[in-house]
């Protein structure tokens, strides 16, 4: 069973770099595999967040020092913010998620995630550890060092500095040193050991840098004695880049972040800080005392010696005369007594062996969808680009089929290609993050399956594996099914292969505000998984609520195909949550599946099956009739829950902003970090502070401490700071309880702050000049009150406000007073 499960592990280890494009390798690149295959030694980069890793060490240990490297991240940046679209909480770390695995393919490192689910910002380890369950993320931390095997464990930050920094970037260091002392105790996590071993990592080092000592100067200035140095500022002929240009294109794809880095050159030093285990006498070689070559290994000489005449001999025109040797050492891998080195070197040299052969294989189905039941068509194509011995064995099939593609010799050149129908288990498992499929808290993802747990991406297990003859050496090659197309623009695009349900539904409005007991169309659209079904449609309430028509049926003919049916919701009279579900009947079965795709060209397609669900609140709200202007900033869902509300709001282009189109409106509202994006806005902002003189009001939320693209984004002096209230349930003080914002049109109590979500807001004012008032007060335990989440000020006639609080959240999560608040905020000129 032990050595199963090293299959298994390895195999997804493997697919953690490969892309679901076939690679195809230049000589430059097969020669830096070579390289990789003769380095024994792995090191894994441990941190909170997607972003947080130090890509330029990452990149220099795998392609430079040719080490194993593994990230891994605590948890997929749930709890951040998005600038390429809406997506928040899970979707966002879905998005991130896949970031990061981008990420890796450039810099040449591996992804692995623990459990822990990103609340948003912590102010220190205890908070951090109080809503993460700290065994589950322990257990998960040393699974993966089990597993990994690294001999070098790198903190990105400091465990002894609790407070500087968010708390999850403390806690990660403190858990990684017990973790680094518990991966080698039998009685810490026993149930691990029936699928893996103890295993001692040599040492652990702090990746310290100027940030943690205050300023460039400062750093300058320590002394380094302690610290391991090395220039990482090296250069990689075999594809003419530096290791820092290498590094920024990595650091780029984390794009929801506006991340986008530019390469330098030239040298540069990292430093490590040594914590823990053998310390090394040499400052700058972190492998010291351990032995990375095949040595390693009780049968590895012989497999070293071959694997370095393959390296010395090899010929950048001709890499297939490569292959007799590789072929010769996969075969003595085969009989490693160690099978963590043996399947991860298999995996290494096989991959080898096909680019040197040129050896092209895929598995390419006839559609991106499909249902548990269906029947797929699948092309397979194989084709040997080297004169050397090479034959097509059989394939073979996950889930299994028979495939009637045997013994099928390979001559120089000639792509083979076969066809086949291949009919999918009924109850084959739809493709969705596997971390998503069980209901998670605040502080951790649910998995219950321990093998599972610390997997990067989404686990598509539909495969090919094609076994292969190579000079006499049977070799295996297992392939995800893919589907490819070719667009007229972008050319051959591949997208991974999803399972998907035979119909899902969409409540079109996710949070459905009932201000009055009127009732109100609720729309629901039912989307085809297959071709041909017929079904009906009924939307379940609580007993309070009132649903019309009771069901509707529907038809649709061909698979993506969609149609939107109408109900009519009846809210109660008294203030009411509820959650409502879309169910859909076909024959004996019901869906109630909501499909959410995910589509940026900087990650591959991802679809996340979600509840159908909504939130239907009667609310105790009144409003105005204001006509509302939004400038979109970072991406937010605010528009929509206006909208909700019953206002008439119109997205605004700042490029195109005058002073008459601003006339049609009564108040204009900039999207979260609208004045770090926005850069329009550097020139247009004298006709919103216009806009505010004249008699309007203008509402500015949130900014962070980047550089604005405008220093005059408020009439009079504000000072951003990092100050924020992380705690949702933190009382709140009104500060002025008779103002108009806190009385009009509804009266606001304590009860309005209830119930938030996540944080209550962020990047508050510190200072701000004496014409602004300010409205509300809160604190985190044990600090001193904050003042700076919601400023309001008279500018010539009209009203300006900046406010901190986090309406981008709690809006999209139906929290009833922040609807009442900023409806407040919306009449404060009247």
């Amino acid at each position: 069973m032990r050595q199963s499960f090293w299959w298994v592990a390895l195999v997804w280890m493997g697919f953690i770099a490969s892309a679901q494009r076939p690679e195809k390798p230049s000589a430059s690149d097969i020669y830096h595999q070579i390289e990789k295959l003769n380095f024994l030694g792995n090191v894994l980069y441990v941190a909170a967040h997607p972003d947080d890793e130090n890509t330029r060490l990452i990149a220099y240990l795998a392609n430079h020092v040719h080490a194993r490297t593994g990230y891994l991240s605590l948890t997929r940046g749930d709890g951040g913010q998005n600038l390429i679209g809406p997506e928040l909480r899970e979707l966002l770390g879905v998005i991130r998620t896949q970031e990061l695995i981008e990420a890796r393919k450039i810099d040449g490192g591996e992804q692995y995630f623990t459990r822990a689910n990103d609340f948003g910002f912590s102010k220190n380890p205890t908070e951090t550890l109080a809503i993460w369950d700290k065994e589950q993320v322990l257990s998960d931390m040393v699974w993966v060092i089990r597993q990994f095997r690294p001999d070098i464990i790198i903190n990105r930050f400091d465990h002894r500095s609790p407070g500087t920094t968010h708390g999850h970037h403390t806690a990660s260091a403190q858990l990684a040193l017990e973790a680094f002392e518990l991966s080698a105790a039998a009685a810490a996590f026993p149930e691990q050991l029936a699928f893996t071993q103890l295993w001692q990592p040599k040492r652990i080092y702090f990746n310290t840098s100027w940030w943690f000592y205050g300023s460039r100067e400062k750093f300058e200035k320590a002394d380094k004695s302690n610290l391991t140095g090395f220039d990482i500022g090296v250069f990689y002929p075999y594809n003419g880049k530096s290791n820092q240009e290498i590094a920024a294109l990595s650091r780029s794809c984390h794009q929801s972040q506006g991340f986008g880095n530019t390469g330098t050159r030239g040298s540069e030093m990292e430093y490590l800080e040594w914590l823990k285990g053998d310390k090394p006498v040499a400052s700058s070689n972190l492998f010291e005392g351990i032995d990375t070559t095949w040595n390693r290994l009780p049968e590895g000489k012989p497999i070293g010696e071959l694997l370095e005449g393959v390296q010395k001999s090899f010929n950048f025109n001709n890499p297939a005369a490569s292959l007799p040797d590789l072929v010769k050492a996969y075969a003595l891998i085969q009989q490693l007594s160690d099978p963590f080195w043996r399947e991860q070197k298999s995996e290494e040299i096989k991959r080898i062996i096909a680019a040197c052969a040129g050896l092209y294989v895929e598995a390419v189905a006839d559609s991106q969808e499909t249902t548990p039941g269906s029947t797929l068509g699948v092309k397979v194509e194989a084709i040997n680009r080297s004169t050397a011995a090479i034959q097509l064995t059989r394939i073979e099939t996950y889930p299994p089929t028979p495939v009637e593609w045997n013994n099928v010799v390979l001559p120089y050149n000639q792509a083979k290609t076969h066809s086949f129908s291949w009919t999918l288990p009924a109850n084959y498992p739809y493709t969705a993050p596997y971390y998503l499929e069980e209901s998670a808290s605040l502080g951790m993802y649910t998995v219950a399956a321990l093998t599972r747990r610390g997997k990067p991406d989404v686990e598509r297990p539909t495969s090919v594996t094609f076994t292969f003859s190579v000079l006499g050496v049977a070799i295996p090659y297992t392939k995800k099914v893919v589907y490819k197309y070719n667009d007229d623009v972008k050319g051959e695009v591949y997208q991974p292969l999803d399972i998907v349900p035979a119909v899902t539904s969409t409540l079109k409005d996710k949070v459905m505000i009932f201000p009055k007991s009127k009732a109100r169309d609720v729309q629901v659209v039912v989307k085809a998984g297959k071709d041909n079904i017929t079904g009906t449609v009924r939307v379940e309430v609580p007993a309070s609520w009132k649903i019309t028509p009771e069901s509707i049926p529907f038809s649709l003919q061909r698979k993506g195909e969609t149609s939107t049916l109408t109900f009519t919701l009846t809210p109660p009279k008294e203030a009411s949550e509820a959650v409502i579900q879309s169910v859909v009947t076909l024959g004996e079965a019901t869906y109630s599946w909501d499909k959410v795709d995910i589509q940026y060209p900087h990650i591959y397609k991802q679809m996340v099956l979600k509840s159908a669900t909504a939130k239907a609140i009667k609310l105790d709200i009144k409003t105005n009739d204001e006509k509302i202007g939004y400038i979109m900033g970072a991406g937010d869902e605010v528009p929509t829950s206006l909208q909700q509300m019953g206002y008439s709001v119109t997205l605004l282009q700042p490029e195109s902003l005058t002073a008459q189109t601003l006339e049609a409106f009564d108040v204009v509202i900039t999207g979260i970090r609208a004045y770090n994006v926005v850069n329009a806005l550097a020139y247009k902002q004298a006709l919103l502070l216009d806009f505010v003189k004249n008699g309007k009001t203008l509402i500015v939320q949130y900014n962070t401490l980047d550089d604005f693209v405008t220093k005059d984004f408020a009439p009079y002096p504000i000072k951003i700071s990092r100050d924020r209230v992380t705690e949702e349930t933190a009382e709140v003080r009104f500060l002025q309880p008779n103002h108009r914002i806190m009385t009009s049109p509804n009266k606001l109590t304590a009860a309005d702050f209830k119930g938030w979500k996540q944080e209550q807001g962020l990047y508050y004012p510190s200072e701000w000049d004496r014409q602004y008032t300010a409205l509300l007060s809160a604190n985190d335990t044990g600090e001193k009150p904050k003042d700076g989440a919601l400023l309001v000020a008279t500018y010539g006639k009209g009203t300006y406000i900046y406010t901190g609080l986090s309406f981008f959240r709690e809006l999209p999560e139906g929290v009833p007073g922040a609807y009442r608040l900023l409806a407040n905020l919306i009449s404060a000129g009247k």
